[in-house]
C-alpha cells in the first residue's frame, strides 16, 4: 500500500490540514504543526487537538500516513552554543507537539556546518540533538531529510544520513525521508527507470530500507548535481516521470506517506491521480 498526499496548510488549525488532504484525494498528507518561519508559537488548545483527532478518526487518517514537518529556523548542528541550545529547544517542542496531536513522525532537515566547524563534527552534533530529545519524548520518530546540499547544508549524500543514524542510541526511533528533487540536485540520478532503481539500491546499501519513513516527491527546476534545491511539478523538471513510475511500482516503497511538495496545488489532485495510476498500469 503506497499512501499519496501533499503538504497541505495548517491555517485554521491541523484539523483544517486533515480536510484540505480529503478534498485532494489524499490518504496521506504532511503539514505544520506551528508557523514554520517563527521560534516559538502559541501551545496548542484542547479544542485544536481534539478536532484533529476527530477529523483524522472521521477520514481515516492514521498516524503513518502523516508526515509533519519541523520549522526551517532550526539547525540541529549548529557550530554556536547558543544557536544550538535555541534550536533544540525548538526541536523539543516540535516533538512535544507531534506527541500531543497522537502523530509518530517528525520530518526535519538535519542541520548546517556554516563553515564553523568540520562535517564530522555538525554530524555529530546532529546526532547527539536527535538523542537528546529523544531522551525528553516518546512515541515519535525522527525522520530526518536528504537535502540538496545548498549552502553549508549536510545530509546530500546518503553517507552523511547513515553516518548520523550510527551515532543515535535509539535506532527505532530514527529514520529517514528521501526527498526526489533533493536526491537529484545532489547528484543521484533518477532520470531513467534504470537510474532511479540503482539510486535505490545505492540507499539501501549506505543506509537500508528499514529506515525509509516517507518520500517527497517533487521534480526539479535545478540541474543534476547542481546542489540547488528548486522544486516543480511532476513531469515538468529535470528529472522526468520515469521516475515516479518507477517509485510507484518498487515494493520495497509501501506503507510510508509520500508527499507531494510540488509548486502548483491546484494540479495535486491530478498529481495524486496520476501516481496511482502507474500501479494499476503495472498490474
Amino acid at each position: 500500500m503506497k499512501y499519496l498526499g501533499a503538504h497541505v496548510s495548517a491555517a485554521g488549525g491541523p484539523d483544517q490540514a486533515v480536510l484540505r488532504a480529503v478534498e485532494i484525494g489524499a490518504d496521506a498528507f504532511a503539514l505544520f504543526t506551528k508557523n514554520q518561519r517563527q521560534w516559538h508559537a502559541k501551545p496548542l488548545t484542547d479544542e485544536a487537538i481534539d478536532a484533529f483527532h476527530a477529523a483524522c478518526r472521521e477520514h481515516g487518517f492514521g498516524p503513518g500516513q502523516i508526515l509533519p514537518h519541523d520549522s526551517y529556523l532550526i539547525n540541529l548542528g549548529h557550530p554556536d552554543a547558543a544557536g544550538l541550545e535555541k534550536s533544540r529547544a525548538a526541536f523539543l517542542d516540535e516533538f512535544q507537539r507531534c506527541e500531543q496531536l497522537g502523530l509518530t513522525l517528525l520530518n526535519f532537515h538535519p542541520g548546517s556546518h556554516l563553515k564553523k566547524i568540520s562535517e564530522s563534527e555538525c554530524l555529530t552534533r546532529i546526532a547527539d540533538s536527535i538523542n537528546h530529545v529523544l531522551s525528553e519524548t516518546r512515541g515519535v520518530t525522527a525522520v530526518i531529510e536528504n537535502t540538496a546540499g545548498q549552502g553549508t547544508n549536510l545530509g546530500w549524500r546518503f553517507e552523511h544520513l547513515a553516518e548520523i543514524i550510527d551515532q543515535v542510541d535509539d535506532r527505532s526511533r530514527v529514520g529517514v525521508c528521501i526527498d526526489t528533487c533533493h536526491a537529484f540536485a545532489a547528484g543521484y540520478d533518477l532520470r531513467t527507470p534504470e537510474a532511479c532503481t540503482a539510486t535505490l539500491d545505492e540507499f539501501d546499501a549506505v543506509v537500508g530500507f528499514e529506515y525509509l519513513r516517507g518520500m517527497h516527491l517533487n521534480d526539479a527546476k535545478s540541474e543534476f548535481a547542481s546542489r540547488v534545491d528548486r522544486h516543480h511539478s511532476l513531469g515538468q523538471g529535470n528529472i522526468g516521470l520515469d521516475a515516479f513510475t518507477t517509485l510507484m511500482r518498487d515494493p520495497r516503497i509501501d506503507d510510508i506517506p509520500m508527499v507531494l511538495e510540488t509548486i502548483e496545488p491546484a494540479i495535486w489532485a491530478e498529481e495524486i491521480a496520476w501516481l496511482r495510476a502507474q500501479q494499476l498500469d503495472a498490474a
